[in-house]
């Protein structure tokens, strides 16, 4: 018998593990210096045109070695980054990640699981970091859970459950059309974007998200939202959810939650809670009574990649009711059904809860960030950083060229500097030429809002390598800049504009 000759067959494994040994090792030196020495660089740095024009150049046909393709990022990647492991960087609410995060994505990604489904110890650490994630906040233990991108995804999959549980009718099979009445939802002026999106992605339509106005403290106003409430219901529309902030992302104020839970108990709505950074608040015995109410919340989003300080992405839902959560995303398909034993058997199949199929292996980052450092010392690197926000705070106060704009009641500051006798609209046009150029120093990265159409500086402090003397740096500078743009006339080119 006479065989063809086999092709040689290829594969993506090195040649020679030790030369790809050394240069991981290479690797893991390289960058451990550099997180090492953080401190002494930018914060953030322009992203050169001769790095812009390498990122377009076209499709590689051919490969190159990996010691090639390693200095190569060294030289065009690794010295511009956003910045966020930076001390000085407190820009949006973007998380600093830790050395030991950085090497459990290595593991994660080695073993590679598809955490949709199946028989196998990937799903069992999720379901160990979901179970903890219930404990360290209070949460029903019968509950249930899923770990997602962040906390846009787990508000979509909170409003999808509150949608399926609370239309009256299989919206699965019918459709947001099958309801006689339009569904109507309720938050606040000051909630997320990423709850508009969500109304959006489900079909409620934005205009029937309710946003209801704030107080002082840009918390919601209780009695407004009866009264929409009320309106909806006599004008025949479907009041379906009620959703809290715990802590808003423009001042980190805190909705009076155990309020807002009695209002959902008496109109019969989900109770939804967007605790993207401040859930984690719970974390310090002596800020948990502030989140008082969000324990009875019927879903609960927030993130780990910011408080946390997992590597990005993490960030996890959990839903009271675990038969409504899987109701609402269960497929009915013959090949994703359970095996009675085998690989394909297993009662964690995530893919039931959500939107997505195929899974990373995020649960190993945030399992190994709880086992390394414990919820003890998270839950006081949470309070570090809101006595810190509270230090600049009063750093703030002190100065007599800035102005502190919200209350803190958490870890957000937002500020100004006061430019004489100039208006309102020059003013915010003089502290957005001031960010901007703090930003391009590479002293700081703190990000903006605006509250009252003031134009704010703003802190939000989830960096656990921020110490106080950062903050001084921050104030100093600021007012030196400040200074500068008047001494170059901006105020006299404002006002004659």
């Amino acid at each position: 018998m006479t065989f063809k000759a086999v092709p040689k067959e290829e594969t993506l494994d090195p040649s020679d593990w030790n030369e790809l040994r050394q240069l991981a090792h290479c690797m893991v030196d390289d960058i451990f210096s550099y997180i090492e020495k953080v401190r002494d660089r930018p914060v953030w740095q322009p992203v050169p045109d001769q790095v812009r024009e390498f990122l377009r150049s076209p499709l590689p046909l051919q490969g190159q070695p990996a010691e090639a393709v390693f200095e190569e990022f060294r030289v065009n990647i690794l010295p511009y980054p956003l910045g966020n492991i930076h001390p000085r960087f407190w820009g949006w609410v973007i998380g600093t990640g830790t050395p030991v995060g950085m090497m459990t994505e290595m593991l994660a990604a080695a073993l590679n699981p598809n955490l949709g489904g199946a028989d196998h110890v990937a799903n069992l650490v999720e379901q160990q970091v979901i179970d903890w994630c219930k404990q360290m906040l209070g949460y029903p233990a019968e509950a249930s859970g899923l770990l997602v991108s962040g906390g846009s995804m787990a508000n979509l999959i909170g409003l999808a459950v509150a949608r399926s549980s609370k239309a009256g009718f299989n919206v699965r099979s019918a459709g947001v059309k099958g309801s006689k009445r339009p569904l109507t939802l309720y938050g606040s002026l000051e909630m997320h974007s990423s709850l508009d999106k969500a109304v959006e992605l489900l079909g409620l339509g934005n205009s029937f998200l309710r946003h209801i106005p704030v107080d002082d403290d840009y918390r919601i106003d209780v009695a407004a939202l009866r009264r929409a409430i009320k309106t909806d219901l006599s004008s025949g529309l479907q009041p379906i959810c009620v959703i809290g902030n715990a802590g808003t992302v423009n001042t980190g104020a805190i909705d009076p939650l155990d309020k807002l839970a009695e209002i959902a108990a008496e109109f019969n709505l989900w109770y939804h809670v967007d605790g993207a950074f401040g859930a984690l608040a719970y974390l310090s015995p002596t800020l948990r009574q502030r989140l008082e109410g969000m324990e009875k919340a019927d879903s609960l989003a927030f993130d780990l990649h910011k408080w946390l300080h997992v590597p990005i992405e993490a960030g996890c839902v959990l839903v009271r009711d675990a038969d409504a959560h899987r109701r609402t995303f269960a497929p009915q398909t013959e090949y994703l059904k359970h095996q009675a034993r085998g690989a394909g058997g297993g009662d964690n199949w995530y893919s039931e809860y959500g939107i997505e199929l195929t899974r990373g292996f995020k649960a190993l980052k945030v399992w190994m960030a709880m086992k390394n450092y414990g919820i003890n010392k998270l839950g006081r690197l949470v309070q570090q950083n809101v006595d810190q926000a509270s230090y600049l705070a009063k750093l703030i106060k002190n100065s007599p060229n800035l102005e502190l704009l919200a209350p803190v009641p958490l870890n957000i500051v937002c500020f100004r500097f006061i430019a004489p006798g100039m208006n309102e609209g020059q003013l915010n046009r003089f502290n957005e030429e001031l960010l901007i150029r703090l930003q391009e120093s590479g002293v700081a990265v703190p990000s903006s809002t605006t509250l009252g159409g003031r134009y704010a500086i703003r802190c939000a402090i989830t960096n656990h390598r921020s110490r106080r003397e950062d903050f001084e740096i921050l104030v100093s500078e600021v007012e030196r800049i400040g200074k500068k743009l008047i001494a170059e006339g901006w105020t006299q080119r404002e006002k004659k504009s």
